[in-house]
């Protein structure tokens, strides 16, 4: 408390913004893992879905809930003229899914999972697969296990913020700091796990350390206090053995290889850059795997990207699912500039000289 409330940085910020976050959900349906892990799913219909009309399924990322992606359903529930069906789900662990095993929070799973749900509510159809973060590793996961469903049903691919492999590399924005992470975090927040009541009454004593580093972490420009807390409210409720269990999966995580089976498929590579967590020149390299990629790296943005800068991620995520239905109605929407840099640029810039809470 000490510590957090001088850091605090709401000076000239709204303390709310009239957003209901979290408000946006419709009945769910239960999907179970192939170990039997109930996955909580929900579809909406925006306008009147064909057989032919695309399926467009979201997968957020690590210590979230399907309510990081709550600026995009809100958008696609205001363009009555597209017809599709809308998939949300909670990754294992997660808002309303049940936890597996320990050890079975890994990528590897995760695309198995995400398997199961696309063949429980969407087994037929067009396909659209978006993904934040370890969501996008879900669909780079899943396209190492099914690329044949990348062939045949896979129109189009969103991939916000995230990393096809390398992240033991990642110095959060503090040189050195990756790699003591790498090693000392799984086993200190394991053994946190046995200390269950003494950890929950700390995250709540710190919790306005706790929205510092959310804030630093998460954004790179100015957003509401409602914005944050509603982030830190997420995170918070993500339980510790979970946490714990998913921690060893990044450093292993490599998926290079698997992303040939998206070279045919249009693809968005979005990032922005200040990202602390899946910094920009990862992004720059699956760009590089995929060439016919459209690269978009955003001004002023952090890891929480669709959240930050709603209207610049749904601007282009339309365009990419307008040009999956129709090349030619793309057209329709105007997108924001791109920012434009070379490899070496981005490669050169450290990530933590972004601008800090």
């Amino acid at each position: 408390l000490a510590v957090g409330r001088p850091l605090l940085p709401p000076f000239g910020l709204p303390p709310g913004d009239g957003e209901d976050y979290g408000g946006l959900h419709t009945p769910g349906r239960a999907v179970l893992a192939d170990d039997a892990v109930r996955l909580h799913v929900e579809v909406e219909d925006i306008g009147t879905p064909g057989r032919n009309d695309p399926t467009v399924v979201f997968s957020h990322g690590y210590a979230l809930t399907m309510d990081s992606w709550h600026f995009q359903r809100q958008q696609l529930r205001r363009e009555p003229g597209r017809s599709l069906r809308l998939v949300f789900w909670d990754q294992r662990g997660h808002g309303r899914s049940a936890s597996g095993r320990p050890g079975s929070s890994t990528i590897d799973q995760l695309g198995s999972d995400l398997s199961e749900v696309i063949d429980a509510v969407a087994p037929s159809g067009p396909l659209i697969l978006i993904g934040h973060s370890m969501g996008g590793m879900t669909v780079m996961s899943l396209a190492h296990r099914r690329p044949e469903l990348f062939a045949e049903r896979v129109r189009a691919v969103g991939l916000v913020s995230t990393s096809a492999g390398g992240l033991d590399d990642v110095d959060f924005g503090i040189t050195g700091l990756g790699r003591l992470v790498q090693r000392f975090a799984p086993s200190t927040v394991k053994a946190l796990t046995r200390t269950p009541r003494l950890v929950e009454r700390g995250r709540r004593i710190v919790s306005d350390l706790e929205t510092v580093l959310v804030r630093r972490y998460s954004y790179a420009s100015p957003v509401s206090n409602a914005l944050v807390r509603f982030t830190a409210d997420m995170i918070a409720s993500t339980r510790l053995e979970v946490i714990s269990d998913f921690l060893p999966t990044f450093s292993t995580h490599d998926k290079r290889a698997a992303l040939a089976a998206l070279a045919a498929v249009p693809t968005l590579v979005i990032v922005g850059d200040h990202d602390l967590l899946t910094p920009a020149d990862h992004s720059v390299e699956i760009a590089e795997l995929l060439p016919a990629a459209q690269h978009v790296v955003v001004p002023d943005g952090g890891h929480l990207l669709m959240l930050e800068h709603p209207e610049v991620v749904n601007a282009h995520l339309l365009h990419l699912i307008d040009a999956a239905v129709d090349p030619d109605g793309a057209r329709r929407v105007r997108l924001p500039s791109p920012v434009r840099r070379t490899v070496a640029s981005l490669r050169r810039r450290r990530p933590g000289r972004g601008p800090s809470a």
